[in-house]
């Protein structure tokens, strides 16, 4: 097979926007020699997913969007996407037309190539599977499969009808587009990719993988890239490539401060530079939901000192919020407004974590743990990005500060913010001078008033009470949630749930976390009890 027919597999260093490295492929169309070929049979796919199943249609539109940016002046190569949601008679109408480029999301590409007869798709030269790792973690391995086997890509097919007269008659190439590898990902290169080409890796990585290609090039396909895939894969240990141009940093933060000093940072961010923009990232929908209330209505100061001073919004900027409970047209618009707006802030889920490409974003806060380092990867991604400046900022408790142990395995590197300096900015009432003078960083004279504040206003209105409620309870859920190593460094069992209420401006514990996990001991009781009971029946009645 010639070098130019070879399959791709595309790796980035740093996880950045989905919509540009999909469209890479695209930058080949300035040859005067490929426009006859674009305009007669043509097909590419691009197979796309991220984290939220409800939220793929945005990276969907986004991809769709560059493209015909991209093609505009070539007005024969036409464009177009199906995905889940959409009217699926228009899509089959748009399919008949015929469609140079096809941007579509695993389950109704599948379902068009399973049902739609007019879908003609023997002209495919190109598929790109992009975020390879994140549709296979959500378990769509079985649909691309399904899908290589319609599209006639499967590798051992291609290599068992070689010489065949049903062998397709346009080249087929693959291409994969994965930030991160693992088992999965390896897999699905296994079965889709022939001979592989590795484009975006260290060059000391790709000198040995040509080295070994050459010295296996008698061997099998498979052999060849299960051989490529343990180099690259290897250990756990794998580093990261973040651009020079981010600056990383954590924060330690005791745990019934962790809102007071949120709030606090994003004060500081928005004062210092009124025009940016700033993502911070949660763990649930309803810390979401909660931080959205809270940051939309609450005022400040909650006294007014004199006539003269006039409460205002605590954050003069505008807010918004993104995650997957939210219904279709209000993701659209949130996507849509913040990602034309030159100074917003966005409280999201790990649902804008990938693929999605906001212009101009600043800073980054993680308030709650990512979790795996690949993730936080993903996050920062959405800074820093095209040459341009970005922060990063890691919320941390004192019990989770081996969690930058194992983002320094991975080559990430962060250094400790000036919390002090930044408290020490906030005037307050004379008493600027004091400030210096409290034991711990929770006794701080500006936190203790904005705490008061926030109970005070959390405890006068029943709405935002159940709302901090749910935010509570969600969140010890997803803090359970850690997997494998992580588990010993976030343990609930190490959180004091009173200090945990008390950065949802909770002034009490909800009993709701501590009822359920009763009412589950109870019930295991009730039924171990049963089956001693049974147990000694079997035994009374066979004797």
């Amino acid at each position: 097979m010639r070098a130019a027919q070879r399959e791709a597999w595309i790796r980035g260093s740093h996880a950045g926007s989905g919509a540009d490295d999909s469209c890479c492929a695209l930058r080949q169309t300035r040859r005067p020699e490929l426009v006859k070929l674009w305009r007669i049979s043509l097909q590419l796919f691009i197979t796309c997913r991220i984290s939220i199943d409800e939220f793929s249609g945005q990276m969907v539109l986004l991809v769709y969007e560059i493209l015909q940016k991209l093609l505009h002046r070539f007005h024969w190569i036409v464009p177009g996407y199906i995905m889940g949601g959409e009217n699926r008679s228009k899509e089959k109408s748009r399919l008949r037309k015929g469609v140079s480029i096809l941007v579509a999301t695993p389950g109704r590409l599948l379902d068009h190539l399973k049902n739609t007869s007019s879908f003609l798709h023997s002209n495919l030269q190109w598929a790109v599977f992009d975020e390879a790792d994140r549709i296979l973690e959500l378990g769509y391995g079985k649909d691309i499969e399904d899908i290589l086997n319609y599209l006639g890509t499967r590798q051992h097919e291609l290599i068992g009808n070689e010489n065949s007269a049903l062998a397709p008659k346009v080249k087929k190439q693959n291409l994969l587009l994965s930030a991160t590898l693992n088992e999965k990902v390896n897999h699905l290169a296994k079965i889709s990719l022939e001979n592989p080409v590795m484009i975006g890796l260290d060059d000391k990585i790709l000198q040995n993988l040509n080295h070994n290609h050459a010295v296996s090039l008698e061997s099998d396909t498979s052999d060849r890239l299960e051989v490529s895939t343990r180099m690259l894969h290897g250990t756990s240990d794998e580093e990261y490539k973040l651009p020079a141009q981010l600056a990383q940093r954590y924060i330690k933060v005791p745990c019934g401060s962790r809102l007071v000093i949120l709030l606090s940072v994003l004060k500081n961010l928005f004062e210092k530079e009124p025009s940016q923009k700033v993502v911070v990232f949660f763990s649930t929908c309803d810390a979401v939901d909660f931080h959205y209330s809270l940051l939309s209505e609450f005022q400040w100061p909650p006294v007014s000192q004199s006539e003269a001073e006039v409460r205002q919004m605590f954050l003069r900027c505008k807010t918004l919020r993104l995650h997957g409970n939210m219904n279709h047209e209000d993701r659209k618009t949130t996507f849509q407004i913040f990602k034309t707006e030159k100074s917003a802030l966005l409280l999201s889920t790990d649902v804008s974590a990938r693929g999605l490409d906001f212009p101009k974003v600043r800073c980054i806060i993680q308030y709650d743990s990512p979790g795996e380092a690949t993730e936080y990867v993903h996050r920062v991604g959405r800074t820093a990005r095209l040459g341009e400046k970005g922060d990063s900022l890691l919320f941390l408790q004192p019990v989770e500060i081996d969690y930058l142990k194992d983002l320094e395995k991975h080559g990430v590197m962060l250094t400790e913010h000036p919390l002090l300096k930044l408290l020490g900015s906030f005037p307050l009432y004379n008493l600027k001078h004091q400030v210096k003078k409290f034991v711990s960083i929770d006794m701080h004279p500006w936190l203790l008033t904005l705490e008061r504040a926030l109970e005070s206003y959390i405890s006068s209105e029943s709405r935002m009470k159940k709302l901090a409620q749910d935010a509570f309870c969600s969140w010890v859920r997803a803090y359970t949630a850690h997997r494998g190593e992580l588990k010993r460094i976030f343990m609930v069992k190490k959180l004091h749930l009173g200090h945990v209420a008390k950065s949802f401006a909770l002034k009490d514990q909800p009993s709701l976390v501590n009822k359920s996990i009763q009412k589950q001991l109870q019930k295991r009781k009730r039924d171990e009890k049963q089956r001693v009971n049974s147990r000694k029946k079997r035994v009374t009645a066979k004797s």
